[in-house]
């Protein structure tokens, strides 16, 4: 699948859609928050401004991404969320996701992308499985993705330095079968 048929995924105020160049500038005046960067196994000390050559090209790496959306809230780019490592003979693949603007984190709206993607993922690609990995300590994260089916199933110890200290991977995966399960109840 390819940039230019990557579909709309939408639900009311929601959408995920195609990245556009258009979007540096929200991209821009998101900017490089700390906090948010922490929870993606990135120390806060290592974070520099964000400038309109990274926002640039923060931008067309994600259009150069074949199964990669941008997040829009209200019509506007908030963040971004991909498919990655897509096995189309064990009709699996790895999923990432980031809302960047810190006045919408703890609003439901990662669980609702998830949603989406899932939905999507299933449905018109097939797949029988999604896997995602994430930093231990990011628990408004691991909320999300237990309310939307996925369990633990294992932990790769001391996986990701983060400043001086290293930390868990904890690696979650959703089975069709059992996202379907959950939806139909």
């Amino acid at each position: 699948m390819t940039q230019t048929d990557l579909p709309i995924l939408a639900d009311g105020d929601l959408r995920l859609r195609s990245p556009r160049l258009e979007d540096a500038e929200a991209r821009l005046a998101l900017g490089v928050v700390p906090e948010i960067q922490h929870m993606f196994g990135i120390n806060p000390d290592d974070c520099a401004p964000m400038t309109p050559v990274m926002a640039n090209n923060w931008v067309t790496s994600r259009m150069n991404t074949p199964l990669c959306w941008v997040i829009d809230h209200e019509n506007r780019m908030i963040g971004d969320a991909f498919f990655h490592t897509v096995d189309t003979r064990d009709r699996r693949a790895s999923l990432a996701l980031g809302i960047l603007d810190p006045n919408l984190l703890g609003q439901g709206l990662g669980t609702r992308v998830l949603h989406l993607l899932a939905y999507h993922a299933f449905g018109a690609m097939n797949l029988h499985r999604i896997a995602l990995r994430v930093i231990e300590y990011n628990e408004r994260a691991i909320a999300a993705y237990k309310k939307v089916g996925f369990v633990v199933e294992g932990r790769e110890r001391q996986s990701a330095r983060v400043g001086n200290t290293w930390h868990d991977d904890i690696i979650m995966g959703l089975l069709a079968p059992q996202y379907h399960a959950a939806a139909s109840t």
